[in-house]
């Protein structure tokens, strides 16, 4: 049975590289190894398929022209079968592609060919953006620690479940999209704290020009739909007015201004 992926506290946080130039999957065993992570490797996407299910990774690095299954078919399946991030990596850098990537739930895009101190910097800035109190470095090499991290946040009429990725409102399930929970939970981490909106983009679409204000604030509305009673004014996902938002847990919602 597919074990969940940290449920092994304390061992080496675990990278599946799938990969069809040998070359890259060479270098990125012997770069990442370095660096102190556990690889394993699959040279295309049924393959990559079958050893995600066996042992969920933490993290995988996915290339998109894969033969017999393209990379994007692989993503989306790996998305069904559980939330584990994926960074996608392509010779295709397109911004039509990169918006392919990331919608169909990829974490980072990433175009070759690439420096490995860069790769290596996308997932570090990966795992910490996913789980951030999962992840520490110690020794040669980031591993898990040994108490897990809350695995439930209670705020207002809100109750989220990280842990299995389940949301309610008002003691009703509410479906999210991944990157509608991802926003949540940045917003629930802790309640109250003000996240502005460049920190909210660069953690969500890790600053990519694409993913510009407008698109955080469609966002920011499918959430208070699914999430407000009265989306139009909002008691509990606040705007900060000139900064940008924050999950006021007592719904007392936005304070008014006097622009005088």
């Amino acid at each position: 049975m597919a074990r969940g992926h940290g449920d092994d506290d304390g061992g080496p946080v675990r990278i599946l590289v799938v990969e069809d130039e040998e070359s890259y999957r060479e270098a990125l065993l012997a770069g990442l190894s370095k660096e102190g992570y556990e690889v394993e490797l699959a040279a295309d996407g049924i393959d990559g398929l079958r050893r995600f299910a066996a042992r969920l990774p933490d993290l995988v690095l996915l290339d998109v022209l894969l033969p017999g299954m393209s990379g994007t078919e692989v993503c989306r399946r790996m998305r069904d079968i559980a939330p584990v991030p994926v960074i996608m990596v392509s010779a295709l850098d397109t911004e039509v592609d990169i918006v392919l990537g990331l919608e169909l739930g990829a974490a980072d895009y990433v175009t070759k060919p690439y420096h490995l101190r860069e790769l290596v910097a996308r997932v570090q800035a990966v795992l910490r953006r996913v789980a951030p109190p999962v992840y520490r470095e110690v020794g040669a090499g980031p591993v898990r620690p040994e108490a897990p991290r809350q695995d439930a946040v209670n705020a207002g009429p809100v109750r989220v479940d990280f842990a299995r990725r389940v949301v309610s409102a008002g003691g009703k399930p509410v479906h999210l999209s991944r990157r509608e929970f991802d926003l949540l939970a940045l917003l629930l981490s802790p309640p109250g704290q003000v996240r502005t909106r460049d920190e909210l983009i660069d953690r969500l679409w890790s600053g990519r020009d694409l993913a510009d204000t407008r698109t955080l604030d469609t966002h920011v509305r499918r959430l208070r739909v699914k999430l407000e009673q009265d989306p139009a004014h909002p008691q509990y996902l606040v705007t900060v007015r000139g900064v940008g938002f924050r999950f006021d847990a007592e719904g007392r919602g936005e304070p008014e201004f006097d622009d005088r």
